[in-house]
């Protein structure tokens, strides 16, 4: 492995039945191929040394040998290439004949065999292939005089580093297939040597069934299936290459194409074993299964690497798609989806928590910001879901030193626009008056002189929630609350946080969203896609002679897609500063963001993120809607004096 990915080929080459020779020479030209590459592992379909479709043909002695032969020829051939081999062929062994996966590492040759062999439908393998019982012992076989291989039932096997297990077709689509037992033992990735056929409907459920067995067993999942060649005399083949991870299908070839026959793409084993560690329940499952008395291989049993060094240049870039944005679908169909789904979260907490304190009346500070805007448009629906009057929403503007007329434009335009009670605390006099009181200058603009702003409006929203029997509706989000950008009991604090889940990349996509509902009036449209267009701001220090907006949020802490994106890793995968800087130089490679400030911003995220834990220590109650979260009662629990000298020093 480099890097914690493993390089895995899936390969559907064409293949002229019985005829060995002339299968193995395709085999060996897509080794050659894959080795240079940098390949580490690479599977082929069931029975692809002979073809699938030989029928009684596996029975006779001269297909037999010639098999053998077969595979002795690309052990050697294997032998000193730093790539390891998966191939299927028929084996016979005490009488009987076993539909086999034959693993190549180096000069060692492993047989899997087959475990539950269909004998319905179109399908008739029982007339050839015994089944194998899962806990056979393991057999020296002698398939020629100078090759001797070991048959195994179920096993873990190690490649390059990996962990790794071997189903063939059938054991997939049965109740509980071997590769659930193969990876409760510590099997990172499946291999998957299949010969299913194509009928109407298929491929989809196949697909699914890949990313779902991938999921449940937090593995990899490579899935190679007999292509061109194979005989139609009843069925056909499409040739099939699909690579999956953790329920994400990675990398699948074209169908139809016989010469698109190969996918290849890296494999993030240590995301896996995160979640493995992360996801108690698997190693309960593990136990409960009694999948400990599967054989693993032992670091000392695993075959040694070629003498020859690969080429490390060939695992960089990775062969694997990362993407800059991870908390925002690309697909716009998923999109949408996503944020109906989010949406409708956030308007159930928020309606559920209404309820249940039997709370007629809201009060929330609009900025004309994106945070705000969102949580308006939550607290719109939530009203309408319990049947309340949108009077009962009160939406406070607050404007201070550093308001613009494009802001404050937007808020007020916006709440008439909705339909909700509004009003206007301007909080310059307030605060000068406090900023007398503690002897502030107020020509000097630094900490004291944004906080007090802050604070001074959460004080106006929460006394005039007292006044008027309401809640305050929180508006902060998830990337504030990473990099603690909030003032400590000011914005930060609210009776219902209804944003606290959703980070900023996402949050412009929500409000858009919204924009364009058929239910949303052109007037309420154009002015949250004007507010989308806005840049984020605090507005806390004064506009410039021309009115506009100075003070712009990533100048001062980053880019919320560069900071999204290292929160996205740091919590959901607990990935090292290093492998985040990898997988960011990656994603980033064709954006604006060199080296340099990456590693600038992703020093400042570890910072920011350990120093300001105090804040998230005691947020307000709000929803969690995806798999990354900061509240304090569910999933990130941290000492608030926690150290980040060790992250940002392994940056340096």
């Amino acid at each position: 492995m480099h890097n914690g990915f493993l390089r895995v080929a899936s390969c559907a080459p064409n293949v002229s039945v019985a005829n060995v020779d002339r299968n193995v020479d395709t085999i060996l030209q897509t080794i050659s191929q894959l080795e240079n590459q940098g390949v580490e592992i690479a599977v082929f379909p069931e029975m692809a040394v002979t073809g699938y479709t030989c029928a009684d043909l596996f029975h006779n002695q001269t297909l037999i040998e010639a098999a053998a032969r077969g595979l002795e020829t690309i052990s050697r051939a294997v032998a000193s290439l730093n790539i390891h081999v998966i191939v299927g062929l028929p084996i016979v062994s005490q009488g009987a004949m076993y539909n086999c996966a034959a693993l190549l590492r180096g000069s060692n040759v492993d047989l899997v065999a087959k475990s539950y062999i269909p004998n319905y439908n179109e399908f008739y393998e029982r007339r050839w292939w015994r089944p194998i019982a899962p806990d056979e012992k393991p057999r020296q076989i002698a398939l020629s005089q100078t090759l001797t291989a070991t048959i195994h039932g179920r096993k873990v096997f190690r490649s390059h580093g990996a962990l790794i297990g071997i189903e063939i077709c059938e054991d997939l689509w049965v109740p509980i297939p071997p590769s659930a037992h193969l990876s409760l033992a510590g099997a990172q990735v499946i291999f998957n040597l299949s010969a299913s056929d194509d009928l109407t409907g298929k491929y989809s459920y196949l697909k699914s069934l890949i990313a779902q067995q991938s999921a449940r067993c937090l593995c990899g999942y490579v899935y190679a299936s007999a292509g061109w060649g194979e005989s139609s005399t009843d069925l056909v083949f499409d040739g099939k290459a699909i690579i999956a991870e953790n329920g994400t299908i990675l990398a699948c070839n074209p169908r139809w194409d016989p010469a698109s026959y190969i996918s290849i793409t890296d494999i993030d084993i240590e995301a896996l074993e995160r979640d493995r560690l992360h996801f108690t329940t698997f190693s309960d499952c593990a136990l409960a299964e009694r999948a400990y008395e599967i054989p693993v291989e032992l670091p000392a049993d695993e075959p040694a690497f070629s003498a020859q060094a690969p080429d490390t240049s060939l695992y960089l870039p990775l062969r694997r798609y990362v993407d800059p944005r991870p908390f925002v679908p690309s697909d716009p169909a998923t999109m949408a989806e996503r944020c109906d789904e989010i949406l409708n979260i956030q308007t159930a907490g928020l309606a559920r928590r209404l309820d249940a304190i039997g709370c007629r009346s809201l009060v929330v500070g609009i900025s004309g910001g994106l945070d705000s805007t969102l949580a308006l448009l939550v607290a719109v629906r939530a009203f309408n879901r319990l049947g309340l009057p949108l009077s009962g929403i009160i939406g406070v503007t607050m404007p201070g030193f550093g308001t613009t007329d494009r802001t404050r434009s937007n808020a007020v335009r916006l709440m008439s626009g909705l339909g909700v009670s509004s009003m206007e605390i301007p909080i310059g006099p307030s605060v000068m008056q406090h900023f007398a009181d503690i002897g502030h200058d107020p020509a000097v603009h630094d900490v004291t002189y944004e906080n007090c702003q802050a604070r001074e409006r959460t004080q106006i929203l929460m006394d005039l929630s007292n006044r008027l029997g309401g809640i305050v509706l929180g508006t902060g989000d998830l990337s504030e609350l990473a990099l603690g950008w909030a003032t400590y009991n000011g914005d930060h604090i609210s009776m219902y946080g209804v944003n606290a889940g959703v980070p900023k990349t996402l949050v412009r996509h929500l409000v858009k969203y919204y924009a364009m509902l058929p239910s949303t009036t052109p007037e309420v449209s154009h002015i949250l896609l004007d507010v989308i267009d806005t840049p984020i701001s605090p507005e806390l220090i004064p506009a410039s002679d021309k009115g506009e907006i100075i003070q712009r949020t990533e100048d001062l802490v980053g880019p919320y897609e560069l900071h999204d994106f290292f929160l996205y890793y740091t919590l959901r995968y607990g990935f090292s500063p290093e492998r985040i800087r990898l997988l960011a130089r990656q994603a980033f490679s064709n954006d604006e963001y060199d080296d340099d400030t990456i590693d600038r911003w992703l020093s400042t995220f570890f910072k920011r993120f350990f120093a300001q834990q105090f804040k998230r220590s005691c947020l307000p109650d709000g929803p969690k809607v995806g798999s990354v979260c900061l509240s304090p009662r569910g999933d990130w629990r941290m000492p608030s004096d926690a150290s980040s000298a060790l992250w940002r020093k392994s940056l340096s």
